[in-house]
């Protein structure tokens, strides 16, 4: 689980949005689960990550946000001699954010 204490510092300012992005994209593939949003059957390249914010909305005890990644999916080659592809991916996610700790939560947006 990760925490996002610098994103709820920042909440309720105009920086909430670049913090939040910033934190997220810092956090890779240990927190993020990307590697079950790949299309093509690979793992998820988390050098390269992404992130939008498309929406948030807040309750007294929960930030609640769905955000896009971007993202390369490494896919093996079919045999010994073909070198593995990259290919860009796309994802939504629903993350939720505990106001009073900072422990956030991920999943993926249907």
């Amino acid at each position: 689980m990760a925490k996002l204490s610098q994103s709820l510092k920042s909440w309720g300012s105009d920086d909430f949005r670049k913090t939040l992005k910033y934190e997220l994209e810092a956090l890779g593939n240990t927190e993020l689960p990307l590697n079950q949003a790949t299309t093509q059957g690979g793992l998820a390249d988390d050098s390269n990550i992404s992130v939008l914010v498309n929406g948030i909305t807040d309750d007294h005890e929960k930030i609640r946000v769905e955000i896009g990644i971007f993202f390369n999916e490494i896919v093996a080659g079919c045999n010994c001699a073909d070198e593995p592809s990259v290919n860009n991916t796309y994802c939504e996610l629903r993350l939720i954010i505990n106001k009073k700790t900072a422990d956030s939560h991920f999943s993926l947006y249907p």
